[in-house]
């Protein structure tokens, strides 16, 4: 897989985490440094072995569905970024207290917002990329993205937020696209 492609890709799964940081960052006042780097590790984090952990189980069956990978990998991603957008559209955001932003919620929200990357990390191991690379690349991208929307949600959060989440689904769809039809058009 080439590095536009991974960088794409690690873009698209930063958005969520990019997202519920500008959220978070409306409602953040104080610490915002600490709170920011907070934010970008454990997002960070979790996207980076998220990927890894799906690459290990897709890599474990890969013999079993070798013939339709390429379908496997597209449909996880358009799955995903139909997710996304359906999100950013439909579900009403909840105002929040910053007090109401406990390491449990964070916990919870770094799971959540990982969850993509889970399955993008099987699609790979179905296209046969050494996922050491990607993940990295995934982490630093939401760690920088995450990091960057505490800021911007303190600002301009309530402007775009749900704009965001539509880019990201829309990239995770074009790169699904992209590799069903690399491997159709072989």
């Amino acid at each position: 897989m080439d590095i536009a492609s991974v960088l794409f890709i690690a873009l698209g799964l930063a958005m969520d985490a990019f997202a519920v940081s500008i959220a978070s960052g409306v409602i953040i006042k104080r610490q915002k440094v600490k709170k920011a780097l907070t934010f970008g590790v454990m997002f960070g984090g979790f996207q980076m072995v998220m990927p890894v952990i799906g690459w290990g189980a897709g890599h474990t069956f890969r013999s079993l569905i070798l013939n339709i990978d390429h379908w496997i990998a597209f449909g996880l991603l358009v799955a995903i970024g139909i997710k996304m957008i359906y999100e950013a559209v439909r579900i009403e955001r909840v105002e929040r207290a910053e007090k109401a932003m406990t390491g449990f919620i964070l916990l919870g929200l770094s799971v959540a917002t990982s969850m993509d990357a889970l399955a993008v990390g099987l699609s790979f191991a179905f296209l046969r990329v050494w996922i050491i690379f990607p993940a990295i690349v995934i982490g630093i991208m939401t760690f920088i993205m995450s990091f960057i929307g505490i800021f911007l949600g303190s600002r301009y959060g309530e402007l775009f937020e749900e704009k965001i989440e539509i880019i990201g689904g829309a990239i995770l769809i074009l790169i699904g696209v992209r590799i069903l039809l690399s491997h159709l058009l072989m």
